[in-house]
Protein backbone atom coordinates (compact mmCIF):
# COMPACT_ATOMS: atom_id res chain seq x y z
CA UNK A 1 0.00 0.00 0.00
CA UNK A 2 1.56 3.45 -1.12
CA UNK A 3 -0.27 6.96 -0.44
CA UNK A 4 -1.08 9.67 -3.36
CA UNK A 5 2.20 11.15 -3.06
CA UNK A 6 3.09 12.54 -6.11
CA UNK A 7 6.20 11.22 -7.95
CA UNK A 8 7.27 15.49 -8.29
CA UNK A 9 7.44 15.89 -4.43
CA UNK A 10 9.50 12.78 -4.27
CA UNK A 11 11.75 14.41 -6.59
CA UNK A 12 11.54 17.39 -4.60
CA UNK A 13 12.39 15.95 -1.34
CA UNK A 14 15.39 14.45 -2.82
CA UNK A 15 16.38 17.20 -4.70
CA UNK A 16 16.79 19.16 -1.06
CA UNK A 17 18.54 16.42 1.12
CA UNK A 18 21.01 15.62 -1.83
CA UNK A 19 21.76 19.66 -1.26
CA UNK A 20 21.35 19.52 2.47
CA UNK A 21 23.58 16.27 3.53
CA UNK A 22 26.81 18.04 1.58
CA UNK A 23 29.36 18.74 4.25
CA UNK A 24 27.34 15.98 6.40
CA UNK A 25 29.65 12.92 7.40
CA UNK A 26 28.76 9.88 5.20
CA UNK A 27 27.44 6.60 6.46
CA UNK A 28 30.05 4.23 7.39
CA UNK A 29 29.77 1.63 4.66
CA UNK A 30 30.26 4.61 2.16
CA UNK A 31 33.23 5.36 4.05
CA UNK A 32 34.59 2.14 3.80
CA UNK A 33 33.76 2.06 -0.21
CA UNK A 34 35.11 5.15 -0.80
CA UNK A 35 38.36 4.67 1.00
CA UNK A 36 38.60 1.01 -0.61
CA UNK A 37 37.28 2.54 -4.36
CA UNK A 38 34.34 0.72 -4.04
CA UNK A 39 35.68 -3.06 -3.24
CA UNK A 40 32.66 -5.22 -2.90
CA UNK A 41 34.32 -7.38 -0.56
CA UNK A 42 34.78 -4.78 1.94
CA UNK A 43 31.42 -3.09 1.31
CA UNK A 44 29.95 -6.41 1.93
CA UNK A 45 32.15 -7.10 5.26
CA UNK A 46 31.49 -4.03 6.59
CA UNK A 47 27.42 -3.98 5.45
CA UNK A 48 27.21 -7.56 7.30
CA UNK A 49 29.13 -6.16 10.30
CA UNK A 50 26.72 -2.71 10.66
CA UNK A 51 23.25 -4.27 11.76
CA UNK A 52 21.96 -2.94 14.68
CA UNK A 53 25.27 -1.46 15.12
CA UNK A 54 25.88 2.73 15.24
CA UNK A 55 28.19 3.66 12.67
CA UNK A 56 31.04 4.86 14.58
CA UNK A 57 31.67 1.41 15.99
CA UNK A 58 30.98 -0.47 12.30
CA UNK A 59 33.75 2.01 10.88
CA UNK A 60 36.40 1.43 13.20
CA UNK A 61 35.70 -2.27 13.43
CA UNK A 62 35.63 -2.57 9.60
CA UNK A 63 38.99 -0.78 9.45
CA UNK A 64 40.37 -3.08 12.38
CA UNK A 65 39.29 -6.29 10.36
CA UNK A 66 40.84 -4.73 6.92
CA UNK A 67 43.86 -3.62 8.51
CA UNK A 68 44.43 -7.94 8.43
CA UNK A 69 41.97 -9.57 6.13
CA UNK A 70 41.68 -7.92 2.78
CA UNK A 71 40.74 -10.65 0.89
CA UNK A 72 37.80 -13.31 1.45
CA UNK A 73 40.95 -16.38 1.56
CA UNK A 74 42.88 -14.03 4.35
CA UNK A 75 39.66 -13.71 6.18
CA UNK A 76 37.93 -17.24 5.77
CA UNK A 77 41.41 -18.25 7.33
CA UNK A 78 41.28 -16.39 10.33
CA UNK A 79 40.18 -17.96 13.58
CA UNK A 80 37.41 -17.03 14.71
CA UNK A 81 38.37 -16.00 18.12
CA UNK A 82 40.63 -13.78 16.20
CA UNK A 83 37.71 -12.30 14.29
CA UNK A 84 35.78 -11.85 17.26
CA UNK A 85 38.62 -9.19 18.67
CA UNK A 86 39.08 -7.49 15.91
CA UNK A 87 35.12 -6.44 15.45
CA UNK A 88 34.62 -6.32 18.92
CA UNK A 89 31.98 -4.40 20.10
CA UNK A 90 29.93 -4.73 17.23
CA UNK A 91 26.87 -5.73 17.62
CA UNK A 92 26.26 -9.88 18.23
CA UNK A 93 30.02 -9.95 17.02
CA UNK A 94 30.34 -14.06 18.12
CA UNK A 95 27.44 -14.38 15.25
CA UNK A 96 28.46 -11.91 13.05
CA UNK A 97 32.30 -13.63 13.59
CA UNK A 98 30.96 -17.15 11.73
CA UNK A 99 29.00 -15.52 9.31
CA UNK A 100 31.39 -13.24 7.74
CA UNK A 101 34.22 -16.04 8.10
CA UNK A 102 31.34 -18.28 6.43
CA UNK A 103 30.70 -15.96 3.69
CA UNK A 104 34.09 -15.74 2.62
CA UNK A 105 34.56 -19.17 2.31
CA UNK A 106 32.02 -19.55 0.03
CA UNK A 107 33.01 -16.56 -1.80
CA UNK A 108 36.74 -18.73 -2.13
CA UNK A 109 35.21 -22.02 -3.11
CA UNK A 110 31.86 -20.81 -5.52
CA UNK A 111 32.68 -17.57 -6.73
CA UNK A 112 36.80 -18.10 -7.11
CA UNK A 113 37.36 -15.15 -4.52
CA UNK A 114 35.06 -12.71 -6.06
CA UNK A 115 32.42 -11.23 -4.33
CA UNK A 116 29.32 -11.63 -7.21
CA UNK A 117 27.61 -8.77 -8.76
CA UNK A 118 23.78 -10.81 -8.99
CA UNK A 119 21.30 -10.34 -6.68
CA UNK A 120 20.50 -13.78 -6.61
CA UNK A 121 24.05 -15.10 -6.04
CA UNK A 122 24.27 -12.33 -2.98
CA UNK A 123 21.44 -14.13 -1.45
CA UNK A 124 22.50 -17.34 -1.32
CA UNK A 125 25.72 -16.09 1.40
CA UNK A 126 25.35 -16.76 4.86
CA UNK A 127 24.14 -13.46 6.70
CA UNK A 128 23.07 -11.18 3.65
CA UNK A 129 20.23 -9.95 2.61
CA UNK A 130 18.29 -7.55 0.40
CA UNK A 131 19.96 -4.60 2.23
CA UNK A 132 23.43 -6.06 1.78
CA UNK A 133 23.03 -7.09 -1.50
CA UNK A 134 21.45 -3.78 -2.88
CA UNK A 135 24.29 -1.91 -1.40
CA UNK A 136 27.13 -4.12 -2.75
CA UNK A 137 25.21 -3.62 -6.33
CA UNK A 138 24.94 0.26 -5.35
CA UNK A 139 28.53 1.07 -4.54
CA UNK A 140 30.31 -1.65 -5.89
CA UNK A 141 29.18 -2.38 -9.15
CA UNK A 142 27.63 1.00 -9.83
CA UNK A 143 24.13 -0.47 -10.13
CA UNK A 144 21.08 2.48 -10.91
CA UNK A 145 18.17 -0.74 -10.91
CA UNK A 146 18.65 -1.23 -6.91
CA UNK A 147 17.10 0.46 -3.74
CA UNK A 148 18.71 -0.18 -0.50
CA UNK A 149 16.39 0.04 2.35
CA UNK A 150 17.39 0.21 5.55
CA UNK A 151 15.84 0.79 8.73
CA UNK A 152 16.11 4.86 8.51
CA UNK A 153 14.70 4.33 5.03
CA UNK A 154 11.77 2.07 6.30
CA UNK A 155 11.36 4.79 8.94
CA UNK A 156 11.74 8.05 6.78
CA UNK A 157 9.63 6.66 3.64
CA UNK A 158 6.81 6.11 5.98
CA UNK A 159 7.04 9.49 8.00
CA UNK A 160 7.09 11.00 4.80
CA UNK A 161 4.66 9.18 3.18
CA UNK A 162 5.42 7.95 0.59
CA UNK A 163 4.77 4.12 1.35
CA UNK A 164 2.51 2.54 4.15
CA UNK A 165 4.78 -0.60 5.13
CA UNK A 166 5.54 -2.82 8.06
CA UNK A 167 8.81 -4.30 7.28
CA UNK A 168 12.00 -3.03 5.43
CA UNK A 169 11.22 -6.16 2.35
CA UNK A 170 8.13 -4.22 1.74
CA UNK A 171 9.27 -0.67 1.90
CA UNK A 172 11.85 -1.39 -0.98
CA UNK A 173 9.41 -2.86 -3.16
CA UNK A 174 7.00 0.01 -2.86
CA UNK A 175 9.75 2.38 -3.34
CA UNK A 176 10.14 0.94 -6.84
CA UNK A 177 6.87 1.57 -7.56
CA UNK A 178 6.76 5.78 -6.50
CA UNK A 179 10.59 7.14 -6.38
CA UNK A 180 11.49 8.33 -10.27
CA UNK A 181 14.24 5.98 -11.42
CA UNK A 182 17.09 8.53 -11.59
CA UNK A 183 16.81 8.65 -7.99
CA UNK A 184 17.21 4.94 -6.79
CA UNK A 185 20.89 4.58 -5.96
CA UNK A 186 20.70 7.86 -4.04
CA UNK A 187 18.02 7.19 -1.97
CA UNK A 188 19.73 5.33 0.71
CA UNK A 189 22.84 7.45 1.19
CA UNK A 190 20.36 10.44 0.97
CA UNK A 191 17.87 9.49 3.32
CA UNK A 192 20.29 7.59 5.81
CA UNK A 193 22.58 10.95 6.47
CA UNK A 194 19.22 12.68 7.37
CA UNK A 195 18.37 10.07 9.59
CA UNK A 196 21.46 10.02 11.30
CA UNK A 197 21.24 13.66 11.69
CA UNK A 198 17.75 15.67 11.69
CA UNK A 199 15.05 12.57 11.17
CA UNK A 200 15.54 10.81 14.25
CA UNK A 201 13.45 7.69 15.22
CA UNK A 202 11.96 9.56 18.42
CA UNK A 203 13.30 13.54 18.34
CA UNK A 204 13.28 14.39 14.72
CA UNK A 205 14.09 17.75 14.75
CA UNK A 206 11.37 18.83 12.42
CA UNK A 207 12.07 23.04 13.11
CA UNK A 208 15.44 22.56 11.19
CA UNK A 209 14.30 19.91 8.30
CA UNK A 210 14.80 21.04 4.74
CA UNK A 211 11.88 19.15 4.33
CA UNK A 212 9.26 19.94 6.73
CA UNK A 213 6.81 22.02 3.66
CA UNK A 214 6.44 18.33 2.03
CA UNK A 215 6.66 16.32 5.22
CA UNK A 216 3.24 15.10 7.37
CA UNK A 217 5.06 13.70 9.99
CA UNK A 218 3.40 10.62 10.07
CA UNK A 219 3.23 8.76 13.13
CA UNK A 220 5.22 11.67 14.39
CA UNK A 221 3.48 12.40 18.27
CA UNK A 222 3.12 16.04 19.09
CA UNK A 223 6.09 17.54 20.92
CA UNK A 224 8.49 15.10 20.06
CA UNK A 225 10.32 17.53 17.00
CA UNK A 226 13.16 18.45 19.45
CA UNK A 227 15.85 20.91 18.08
CA UNK A 228 13.74 23.66 16.38
CA UNK A 229 16.00 26.19 16.39
CA UNK A 230 19.45 24.69 17.05
CA UNK A 231 21.94 23.79 14.58
CA UNK A 232 22.56 21.28 13.01
CA UNK A 233 24.87 18.74 14.68
CA UNK A 234 26.29 15.46 13.24
CA UNK A 235 26.36 12.32 15.25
Amino acid sequence: MTFMVRRETIAAVLMRLGRAIRGMEDPAVEKIASDSREDPFRVLISTMLSAQTRDPVTHAASVRLFRVARTPRTLAALPRARVQKLIYPVSFYRVKSNTVREASRQIVERFGGRVPNRMEDLLTLPGVGRKTANLVLILSHASRENICVDTHVHRIANRLGWVATRTPDQTEQALYRVVPKRFWPSVNLYLVTWGQNVCKPVYPRCGVCVVASLCPRIGVRPGSNRGQTSGLTPV
